[in-house]
């Protein structure tokens, strides 16, 4: 099964066209949550084209690896990065959406590569669990992957299934948390402060790094080493900035989710096409 289309090297051109697709959609007519996707871009990158064990012309081969989109409101960003890596054709992003869509708010099963619908928050890392505990019982290698919002760890179950990672020694489970600093209300150390978050995740027990949430190519990396430590679930804390890639709205909170007009659509795609240019 395949683990990847891309190398390392074109990580970034992967990214950016990911990122692309995740305007065009915010465009339509439903928009959707531009920020947060956009902030996640490089992780969902990372794990889809260098990282996860996965293929799209058996989206349910058992020995597959698992990935959960715990922020599911981010659901656009994971739509252009399945379409980007082949579960589902490109053009069918354009329906996104739109009454009768499979492209739904949030992700549902119905979508190829969708593992379980997400978006209630707090529950991304529970079912991780799970599925990490399945892949034990059934003598699996397959690993499980996990990426929450920074926001999203104001829910205690979070942290109770951090607890029951660490007592179950689910050294094959990963989570990612995609540290952009900004929920729909304000900054989030403003409303429930959490640093150092690294500390707290080694005190329940994890095996913590941390990094550029925007550096694919260092993602790939540390994501492909799990697990760090025999024995501990791992937890990568992504540095990013929230609508990364936009200068007029990143690192805004007013970008959480947005209907692009079509002069911001423009303003939006003449700056990812200068990124490109410089790159």
């Amino acid at each position: 099964m395949p683990a990847a289309t891309a190398t390392r090297e074109s990580l970034a051109p992967v990214a950016a066209r990911i990122r692309s697709h995740v305007v065009d959609m915010c465009a339509g007519p439903e928009g959707g949550h531009l920020g947060g996707a956009l902030s996640a871009t490089e992780v969902l990158t990372a794990l889809y084209f260098s990282v996860l064990n996965v293929d799209p012309s058996r989206p349910d081969d058992p020995q597959r690896d698992r990935f959960l989109l715990s922020k599911g409101h981010a659901a656009v960003g994971l739509y252009a990065t399945l379409a980007e890596r082949g579960y589902f054709p490109v053009e069918e992003l354009a329906d996104y959406g739109r009454p009768g869509t499979r492209l739904m708010g949030h992700p549902v099963r119905v979508v190829p590569g969708v593992e379980m619908p997400t978006g209630s928050l707090g529950h991304g890392l529970a079912l991780a669990c799970g599925f990490a505990l399945a892949a034990r019982y059934d003598r699996r290698t397959s690993r499980s992957f996990v990426l929450l919002g920074d926001g999203e760890l104001q829910e205690g179950s979070v942290w109770e299934a951090a607890i029951a990672a660490v007592t179950l020694r689910l050294d094959r489970l990963v989570a990612v948390v995609d540290r952009n600093g900004l929920q729909l209300t304000g900054a989030t150390q403003r409303i429930a402060a959490m640093e150092p978050l690294a500390d707290r995740w080694r005190g329940f027990g994890w095996s913590v790094r941390e990094a550029d949430g925007h550096d694919a190519d260092a993602l790939a990396a540390h994501l492909a080493a799990a697990p760090w430590e025999p024995g501990r679930p791992s937890v990568l804390i992504a540095r990013t900035v929230k609508g990364h890639g936009l200068p007029f709205l990143a690192g805004r909170a007013a970008s959480h989710y947005m209907t692009l007009s079509e002069r911001n659509h423009a303003r939006a795609t003449a700056a990812l096409h200068a990124t490109d240019a410089v790159r």
